[in-house]
């Protein structure tokens, strides 16, 4: 699972390196592809081969599930981690989640997200206030 806010800097090749917690369960490999609120999603590569074999199963009937299939699978990139706990991140999707050199790396349980690190505080302190007025059940059984 992955855990925490780190905040890497992202270097003039496109390369990040890896919070440490994080390397060790990216080793074998990392697909990074674009996320939703416009940051960067980066998946195991067996966490993301489970979530293609459920893409696998939406209707190709389903206009909706082609697009969203299309869109994060068509911007997907395979990435191995260097013996630094360098990846590189592809020009288009630096562009996609306007990444500069000060990043968020955060752990998202089943992924790891990667933002603009102004990004991320702005949405950060948005959230964190909704976050703590809820008063009902969000999920199912939390709270």
């Amino acid at each position: 699972m992955f855990l925490g806010t780190y905040e890497p800097k992202l270097d003039q090749k496109g390369r990040v390196i890896l919070p440490a917690k994080f390397r060790d369960q990216l080793s074998d490999g990392v697909v990074i592809t674009r996320g939703q609120d416009r940051c960067l999603y980066a998946f195991a590569s067996d966490e993301f081969q489970q979530m293609f074999e459920q893409l696998r199963k939406a209707p190709l009937s389903s206009k909706q599930a082609r697009d969203y299939i299309r869109v994060m699978l068509s911007g997907a990139s395979d990435e191995t981690p260097d013996k630094q706990g360098r990846i590189t991140i592809p020009p288009a999707l630096r562009k996609y989640a306007d990444l500069t050199r000060d990043l968020a790396v955060i752990g998202a349980g089943s992924r790891v997200e990667i933002w603009d690190a102004t990004q991320w505080h702005s949405y950060l302190e948005r959230q964190e206030e909704v976050f703590s007025s809820t008063a009902e059940e969000i999920i199912p059984g939390m709270f």
